[in-house]
This record gives C-alpha cells, sequence and structure tokens, in this order.
C-alpha cells in the first residue's frame, strides 16, 4: 500500500489505527507475560501526558532544550544512587539509551575502545555465557568483536572457571547477567568481576531486566546476591527504565563506574562542513519522548511506589512458582532470583510444552517459547500479578488437554522478524 492522492480524515486514520489493532495482544488484562508492563492506569495517564508535552522535541542538542538535558542527568543520577554507583565515594556516570540492546552494544563499543587505548588491544574478544542476552553477539558482530560462549553450570549460571579458560590477552570484555533472561538466574558476579579486575578488562553487568526490581527486592529483605557497583570489577551496567520501571519503549540508562570509563562511549567528530558533532549512543536525532516519561514516572512513582509494586511483582512470582511446581509433569527450570520464570516438562518424551503453549494461546495468554531446553518462559510484573491464579488454573486445564499430542511448530520468535511489504 503506498502513499494515498489524498489525505484521509483525523477520524478516518484513527478509525483505521484502531480497526488495524484488532489482532494485537490486549496487555491491560494481565495475559500478557511479554514485551509490555503495565503497572496501572495513573502511571500510565502520567506517562502519556508528559509523552505529549514532548512529542516533537528532538533530544539531539540540548543546548536547544536544556530541560532534556536536565531530565536526562537527573534520571541517570537517580538510577545512578540505586545502584549504589554514589556510595563511598564512587562516581558513576552514564547516559540514557534507546533500550537495552542499545546499553548492550554500546557497553561492547565502550570495552572495545578502552582496550585499544589502554592496551593497543586491535583483535578483540568478549566472554559470555550461553544465557547471555542475544544482543552481545549482535554488538560483537556490529563492532568488530570476537564472541566466546561458555555453557552455564547445572543451576543455569555461567561457569565462571569456564570462562577464566577463554580469557586471552584479546579479552576486552567479561559479561554477566542480573538477572538472566532465560530462567532468570543471576549470575555469579563477584566471580565473574574479579576475573575481569584481576586481567585489566571490562565487566559488564546486564541488569536490563532486573535494574528496577533487585534494588528494591533488597531493600524489602529478599536475599538478593552482589551484582551492582558495590562489587569490586564492575565496570559497566545496564538497567532498562521500560521494563519494571514502567517507562514507555524506548528508554534504558547504561552506567560506567566512572566519568573516565564513559568517556570511552562518546562519538566525538568536527572534520565536516556542519560543526561539532558528539553522540553518546548509537541514535543522532532521539526522540524526547522517552526522556520526559521516564523522569515523570520515576517521580511520580518515586521510591515507595517501586518498593510497593516490587513487592507485588515477586509475591505474584512466588504464588507462580509454587503453583507451576504443583501441577503434575511440570518444572520451574532453576531457582529464579527475581521476576523471570521458564516453566519446563518433567519429561519432554511425554508432555510438549510447546503444545501446552498453544493451549494456552487459544485462551488468550501471551508468553515466550525457548530453548534449550523446550521451555515457555514468563515475565512477572505489577500488570500481570492479578491474573496468576487464573493463569495456573488454565496452565493445570491446558496440561490435562494436551495429554500426550504435540506439535509440529518448534519455534521460539523472541524477535522475529516482520513481513516483507
Amino acid at each position: 500500500m503506498g502513499l494515498p492522492q489524498d489525505g484521509m480524515s483525523r477520524d478516518e486514520v484513527l478509525a483505521a489505527l484502531e480497526a488495524m489493532r484488532a489482532d494485537d495482544k490486549d496487555w491491560r488484562n494481565g495475559r500478557c507475560f511479554a514485551l509490555v508492563f503495565h503497572a496501572g492506569d495513573e502511571v500510565e495517564d502520567v506517562v502519556r501526558e508528559a509523552s505529549v508535552m514532548y512529542l516533537s522535541e528532538n533530544a539531539l542538542n540540548p543546548l536547544a532544550f536544556p530541560s532534556l538535558g536536565r531530565m536526562q542527568e537527573e534520571v541517570v543520577d537517580a538510577v545512578a544512587e540505586m545502584l549504589h554507583g554514589r556510595d563511598e565515594g564512587r562516581e558513576a556516570a552514564g547516559f540514557m539509551t534507546s533500550g537495552g540492546t542499545e546499553s548492550i552494544l554500546l557497553a561492547v563499543k565502550s570495552a572495545r575502545d578502552r582496550a585499544l587505548a589502554e592496551r593497543g588491544i586491535t583483535e578483540p574478544n568478549l566472554v559470555l555465557g550461553r544465557s547471555a542476552h542475544a544482543a552481545f553477539h549482535k554488538a560483537g558482530h556490529d563492532y568488530g568483536v570476537e564472541v566466546r560462549k561458555v555453557d552455564v553450570r547445572g543451576d543455569w549460571r555461567v561457569d565462571v572457571d569456564a570462562m577464566s579458560r577463554l580469557v586471552d590477552d584479546n579479552t576486552v570484555l567479561l559479561v554477566g547477567s542480573a538477572p538472566q533472561y532465560p530462567q532468570g538466574v543471576i549470575d555469579p558476579i563477584p566471580e565473574i568481576a574479579a576475573l575481569a579486575q584481576d586481567r585489566g578488562i571490562s565487566c559488564h553487568v546486564d541488569a536490563c531486566m532486573g535494574g528496577f526490581v533487585l534494588p528494591f527486592m533488597e531493600r524489602l529483605g529478599f536475599a538478593v546476591p552482589p551484582w551492582d557497583f558495590r562489587v569490586d570489577g564492575v565496570t559497566s551496567i545496564s538497567a532498562d527504565i521500560h521494563k519494571l520501571g514502567y517507562a514507555p519503549k524506548g528508554a534504558s540508562v547504561l552506567l560506567h563506574r566512572t566519568a573516565e570509563l564513559r568517556r570511552h562511549q562518546i562519538f566525538l567528530f568536527d572534520d565536516w562542513l556542519g560543526g561539532f558533532y558528539a553522540s553518546p549512543g548509537i541514535q543522532g536525532t532521539r526522540s524526547a519522548v522517552p526522556i520526559a516519561a521516564s523522569w515523570a514516572v520515576l517521580h511520580f512513582l518515586g521510591e515507595s511506589g517501586y518498593l510497593r509494586l516490587v513487592r507485588t511483582t515477586i509475591d505474584a512470582t512466588i504464588r507462580l512458582v509454587e503453583g507451576v511446581r504443583a501441577i503434575p509433569g511440570l518444572r520451574i527450570l532453576g531457582e529464579p532470583d527475581a521476576h523471570l520464570v521458564a516453566i519446563a516438562a518433567d519429561d519432554p518424551e511425554r508432555l510438549d510444552i510447546f503444545r501446552v503453549m498453544d493451549e494456552l494461546g487459544a485462551r488468550g495468554w501471551h508468553l515466550d517459547r525457548q530453548t534449550p531446553p523446550d521451555s515457555i518462559h514468563a515475565t512477572v510484573s505489577a500488570g500481570t500479578a492479578p491474573a496468576i491464579d487464573a493463569f495456573l488454573a488454565d496452565l493445570a486445564a491446558a496440561v490435562s488437554r494436551v495429554g500426550s499430542a504435540r506439535t509440529e511448530d518448534r519455534s521460539t520468535d523472541y524477535a522475529p522478524l516482520p513481513e516483507e511489504g
């Protein structure tokens, strides 16, 4: 479909958009355990109004829009304090990015450039577990950094001994996750960071999922393994505000332990006819909406609001884990440390968990399929918490209904390509 010869009326445009979204997932009803995270109508209203206020501003140049520079600085400061980047003389510094993938890309780029500047490394490699996010492999491809993978242990956490065997003089980055996405467990960050520090290597903690959960879990009294800037050797951390920070899509923060380390993220250039160009990220022109909306949601919720939402989320996760374990034929992979849960069959030959997922989909639930091993993945949030009991009832019914039936569809489309136009 090309550009129409004559424009449509406002009402026609809005009606067409409404019709197109008829088959989209309804994430407000608590049945969507992925992609969108809902903290309630009040939060959504504040985010919407802040977004509209900054709908057309351009974050490329904070001199033209100083409010955006101030908001970004205050968002970064808030996240740095949450992750103990400002305790005991620490001076963590960073920038907002468009999401976890961009934060990860820039963490790899920063580590590469640091190693070139400090150690003259021209054939860099990074070492990570097979559980680390796919964006690290994208970063290795895009920035010319060889990616070396190690297996996880029986508890799904990265094998640090295996990492140490792959580290050499060209290694520029070690990666740990807090938590990792597939099974929701926190990698042994102190051991990874110590290995990195001993060799003068950067260490990145991917807390895109956990950055707005783990700090508040700790304050609520839950046991949380060490993972943030209190761990010596951790040089950078990514945390997504648009996940359990409940900002709209396009909002993440990449923090570095020091401003000196942060400078490796920045691209500076003035050898053209257009003037001085400084870019801290992949984008040039940036929407102001994620910045304004992030500032708004952080200040609307405050610490007490996040404590309430995290309490709701973790209580719901505990109910989910206990409920799944009570259903014959199912198991939880590992011992989730926060709000990510992977559900698998006790005996994959007798029960096809993907066929169970098909049945759940027919009942209006949305989760992710993943492999290996075959499992279905749930990201619990405040928005899905009220639906946990209904989900467990439908899950038990689905297991019973599926029996020994199997599906030929073994796809695991975490992020599929769009259909070609």
